[in-house]
């Protein structure tokens, strides 16, 4: 299939669909047995929910909030609203009513989109408070009452009832323009509410044009994919929704997280699209299975993992007697890893978090091939790849086609390109902050390679962003520690971790109080082991976690043996703390909460 240029992604869905006709697009189980969707019939569907919402009024540029966990009505749901040249609103299913509310009223969108019955029951008692959103409709039944401010609707009986005319809306749908806004994607709140990212149809595009020429020597034809990361991501939106789309690809609906194996063994999927921490716990899900099992299983993966990650990073270290049991394990361990993963596997492609360079060897030297990529929301998401037949774990790869990035003066990495955001809705200083003179500054520091290879070096804000992906923002939590009696200065640590734990300085004069009330000796660094003074300071961190969410939330605590000054260089002169500081002393302190 040659690859094209499309003005639009709702051109190229139904240029796509007319081309694919009855070859299957989606499988969702149900009952216990996968059912498939082919193009004509998502594309019939898709004409008809489009009719629907037109009669309801949505028009272009209006604004339609979709709720709903990964499914065939998602996509169905996403292109209906950009036929209409309207924008999609993607949101978490995970999200509060506060969430919800806040989304509606920045984004002021006219109608929604809700799957299931908790999820609308949740939606709603946002909805009902919001000024602008008149219409919602429901893919199941609700379980409410009708709402006096908003007019429910029945997926069904939309179908039913629309009277689609799929020439016009290819028609309007290809009247709709590469820089036309598709979809607004809100990014996790880093200290204040979430902003909502614009993407345009052009993004998107971009990120596909150029994933597709990374993937290309894989193989273009007869590629599933098996979706499981939420839809309302960027990441799994582009990567695990319109790069299959754009590839002519089936798309699996994973049940959930936990039967991500048995789908993957039934899906048999070609590419998936995953994060880090996925890596990380199929990692110690396989290594304590074969440890279990011990004997020649277990010596013969060992010496897999050797050789396999040898013959990555040092080809000619391998002499021939290596090379034939390479090849032998070829054929006995790595053949019985990959059909775990359904024994097709092209390409695991990790985003959404930094990857260690030792989960993406280890996975590597089992033959299952790992590309990691790096990006962010306001670039489509995605900005880099690793190539596959030239990863480099220790980097995020190289620059996808018609990118331009160049490093800063203070090392940051700036980016340029049509996969950049034209900026953030409804925030002009925001934008103003993050896009200048045409390229965006990711916050990211690093460095090019001489191949063109990108490479993380640390980060210029201080976000922490966890082994899952998730945004959290350490100042926050860190001034509300320091509103406690007890709690003079706190540290958040982190990065690319499964939760946060802190670094705590007891305030002196609470802790001289302590100390004479409990009849101890010494200073700081005599009682910063002591039982009783971590409960008491225990009591402080509990009360704040109480106000954070489980994201936010410290699960463990070491104390300092000193306060942050600016003779110990552990803050500047503006008293601002000096993070990579604090994190070189207390590093293997931090460490060892985990």
């Amino acid at each position: 299939m040659a690859a094209r240029r499309w003005n639009s992604l709702t051109e190229m869905f139904f240029e796509q669909a007319a081309q694919l006709g009855d070859r299957p697009l989606t499988f969702t189980k149900k009952d216990g047995q996968w059912q498939s969707l082919s193009w004509t019939e998502i594309a019939d569907r898709v004409a008809r929910l489009a009719a629907a919402l037109s009669a309801l009024g949505v028009e272009q540029g209006d604004r339609v909030v979709l709720v709903s966990e990964n499914r065939p009505e998602w996509l169905i749901a996403d292109m209906a609203i950009m036929a209409l040249g309207a924008i999609s609103v993607p949101t978490y299913i995970t999200y509060t009513v506060p969430d919800y509310l806040h989304i509606l009223e920045n984004s002021g969108a006219k109608a929604a989109i809700i799957s299931s019955r908790p999820l609308a029951r949740t939606f709603l008692k946002a909805a009902h408070q919001a000024d602008d959103l008149i219409h919602a409709i429901t893919m199941e039944e609700a379980g409410v009452e009708q709402s006096l401010n908003v007019e429910l609707h029945g997926w069904q009986q939309c179908l039913d009832s629309a009277t689609p005319d799929l020439a016009a809306l290819k028609e309007r749908a290809a009247g709709v323009k590469r820089e036309d806004i598709a979809c607004l994607i809100y990014t996790s709140g880093t200290g204040g509410a979430p902003k909502g990212v614009q993407i345009h149809h052009g993004a998107i595009l971009h990120n596909c044009e150029g994933a597709r020429k990374v993937v290309e020597p894989l193989g273009l034809e007869d590629n599933a994919f098996l979706s499981f990361l939420p839809l309302s991501h960027a990441y799994e939106h582009t990567a695990g929704q319109f790069l299959p789309i754009i590839l002519g690809a089936e798309i699996w609906y994973a049940e959930g997280i936990e039967k991500l194996a048995v789908n993957m063994t039934e899906a048999k999927p070609t590419i998936m699209v995953v994060v880090p921490r996925l890596f990380e716990m199929l990692r110690t899900r396989l290594t304590r299975q074969i440890e279990k099992e011990g004997g020649l299983k277990q010596k013969l993966f060992a010496r897999c993992l050797d050789l396999g990650t040898r013959n990555l990073t040092d080809p000619g270290s391998l002499g021939l007697i290596d090379r034939l049991l390479n090849a032998f394990l070829d054929r006995t361990v790595r053949r019985q890893v990959q059909k775990k993963f359904g024994g097709r596997l092209r390409a695991l492609v990790s985003g959404g978090a930094p990857l260690a360079p030792d989960v993406g060897y280890f996975f590597a030297a089992l033959g299952l091939p790992l590309l990691q990529g790096y990006g962010q929301t306001e670039s489509g998401p995605v900005i880099s790849v690793n190539p596959p037949h030239a990863p480099r774990m220790h980097t995020v790869g190289q620059l996808l086609a018609e990118t331009e990035v160049k490093i800063a003066d203070d090392g940051e990495i700036l980016v340029r390109g049509e996969l950049v955001m034209p900026g953030y809705w409804r925030d002009e200083s925001a934008t103003a902050r993050t896009i200048m003179d045409g390229w965006l500054h990711t916050g990211d520091i690093g460095r090019l390679d001489e191949d063109g290879y990108l490479e993380i070096t640390d980060r210029k804000k201080d976000i922490i962003v966890n082994d899952k992906g998730d945004n959290v923002s350490p100042q926050r939590i860190e001034g509300l520690l320091a509103l406690e009696d007890e709690i003079a200065q706190a540290m958040v640590y982190g990065d690319r971790k499964p939760h946060l734990v802190g670094l705590i300085v007891p305030d002196a004069e609470w802790l001289a109080g302590w100390v004479k009330a409990h009849g101890k000796n010494g200073d700081l660094a005599d009682l910063k082991t002591d039982p009783d003074l971590h409960k008491a300071l225990d009591t402080a961190v509990s009360r704040v976690n109480k106000r954070l969410s489980n994201l936010e939330k410290i699960r463990r605590f070491t104390i300092a043996d000193e306060a942050f000054s600016i003779e110990n260089r552990q803050m500047t002169p503006t008293l601002k703390v000096r993070r990579h500081v604090v994190n070189e002393t207390y590093r293997d302190s931090l460490e060892g909460l985990y």
